[in-house]
């Protein structure tokens, strides 16, 4: 047997939720490459079946399941029995913000707080707990945080807060899981350039000055967070639990003033 054969999840299904586009629909993807029959979940029926598309195409069965995931991971996870008749695999991939200003704490209103709790925190809970309930032999669980939610992050503040809350769901979960063979680790993504991301932080003009704040001198693709996902659900990755990964081409909080000595000296 080849170390390689323990990257596959062959007969395995999968559940993702927010596939309709970047990073979820990469995972998507890389999940149906390494085997896996996917239950897709996003609210635009069209970005889904696009998805669900690229599932087939790839020789895997796919279910498309649109509506907002929030008060919906029980449903969803219904939905994944009926139709494959188990879940090993969850990825909790909705999050970031309805809210396009930008604000201190002290300024936020309390409804938008609780939004960004309850889109970028509590439906992951849900999405965790309709998962491990139903993953009678083990299975793998992975959640979609922030490197923002490791360090204060001004004018961010709610949506930091409740990445900070995943992180510590994460490790604690994973302690409480485990003697269920349930893992379940965290993957924060650096500076990856999806739509959404263009949409909510404003960048597209700036992206040469932000690549500069890159060590390996370009920013992501959906595709290498989705290689982590994929990585972390998979049997290479049993004894792997609780942990949070940071996949930023070596950007972190002590690297922002990094610049290649090239440019320093031109």
């Amino acid at each position: 047997m080849s170390i390689l054969d323990g990257f596959r999840l062959d007969d395995r299904v999968a559940v993702v939720t927010g596939a309709g586009q970047g990073i979820g629909r990469a995972t998507a993807w890389a999940l149906a490459d390494a085997g896996c029959d996917v239950v897709v979940n996003a609210r635009r029926i069209d970005d889904l079946e696009h998805t669900a598309g690229g599932i087939r195409a790839r020789g895997q069965r796919a279910v498309v399941v649109a509506h907002d995931i929030r008060d919906f991971s029980e449903q969803l996870a219904d939905d994944a029995v009926a139709e494959f008749g188990r879940i090993d695999v969850w990825v909790n991939n909705v999050g970031g913000s309805d809210e396009k200003d930008v604000r201190l704490l002290v300024d936020t209103p309390d409804e938008t707080f609780r939004s960004q709790v309850e889109l970028n925190l509590v439906s992951a809970f849900q999405g965790c707990k309709a998962a491990a309930n139903r993953m009678a032999g083990g299975g793998a669980i992975v959640n979609i945080t922030s490197g923002a939610g490791t360090r204060g992050s001004p004018y961010t503040g709610p949506y930091a807060a409740a990445k900070a809350g995943l992180i510590n769901l994460t490790q604690t979960l994973a302690l409480e899981l485990a003697e269920r063979s349930i893992r379940v680790n965290a993957v924060s993504p650096g500076p990856v350039v999806t739509e959404a991301f263009l949409e909510v932080l404003g960048v597209e003009n700036r992206l040469d000055e932000l690549t500069e704040t890159i060590p390996l001198g370009r920013t992501g693709t959906p595709d290498d967070i989705a290689a982590m996902v994929l990585f972390l659900c998979s049997p290479a990755a049993s004894w792997i639990t609780g942990e949070h990964h940071l996949v930023a081409g070596g950007r972190t909080q002590r690297s922002y003033q990094y610049r290649p000595r090239q440019a320093e000296e031109t």
